[in-house]
């Protein structure tokens, strides 16, 4: 009998883990809810993008994900619907209608927007860079954040318990990881009521694995803001 899906394991490509925002995101939609996979690293940094994504065409970019079957996913929204269809009982979505129809919309407008928070301040997860001063359209995107995590935490309010958005961990703490990275990385302005959010994300196991391997590799020069000032990341010596 040939093994079922959940014995059969995924593939994973993903960029560096230091800098590829959208790697950590299809890794921990993967990991958070235990999802068998192998992982698979390509030359984001290195130059060799196009020629080790290839063999996945029409994938441009990572992540990119392989089904057990062989199918080939593009696009970070693609790959968590799939998933959570293919895996219905992991719980990648809130159970809850309002808070499920919740999740998708901010996950998508995390994918399409907040264009000057990811050009100003690329996700690093080496130090924390100071002295970098958001511009009008940077704090426009961190009071959009105020404004979508404030009203997911009041609609949430009835079920949820612990840090996450709509209470157990979803595909929408999953967009917002690199978020809070970008936060403490650049040392960014947010509002009190989700300090205890940003901080969820990044003294979570799964994060601090993933960045723990990212800092295995050593860049020099480093790309991001290489003649600013910097202090340790949090918890670092």
């Amino acid at each position: 009998m040939p093994p079922s899906i959940h014995e059969m394991q995924y593939d994973l490509f993903i960029g560096d883990r230091t800098f590829s925002s959208w790697s950590l995101r299809g890794w921990l939609m993967l990991h958070k809810f235990q999802i068998p996979h192998h992982l698979h690293m390509v030359g984001l940094y290195s130059g060799t993008l196009d020629r080790d994504l290839a063999p996945l065409a029409p994938a441009r970019l990572v992540p990119v994900l392989r089904t057990p079957q062989g199918d080939i996913i593009g696009e970070s929204l693609a790959m968590a619907e799939t998933l959570a269809e293919r895996h219905p009982k992991a719980g990648l979505w809130p159970a809850d209608p309002a808070l499920r129809a919740r999740a998708r919309w901010l996950c998508s407008e995390m994918a399409t927007g907040f264009s000057a928070l990811r050009s100003e301040c690329p996700m690093q997860l080496a130090h924390v860079v100071q002295g970098v001063a958001p511009s009008p359209a940077l704090m426009a995107d961190l009071a959009r954040l105020d404004q979508i995590w404030s009203a997911a935490r009041q609609l949430a309010a009835p079920v949820a318990v612990g840090p996450w958005l709509f209470g157990r961990y979803s595909l929408a703490d999953v967009f917002f990881a690199p978020v809070a990275a970008r936060i403490i990385g650049y040392d960014l302005p947010i509002a009190a009521a989700h300090a205890g959010y940003v901080q969820a994300h990044i003294t979570d196991p799964a994060f601090q694995t993933w960045r723990q391997a990212g800092l295995l590799r050593r860049y020099d020069p480093f790309p991001y803001y290489p003649t600013h000032a910097t202090s340790p990341w949090p918890g670092d010596s």
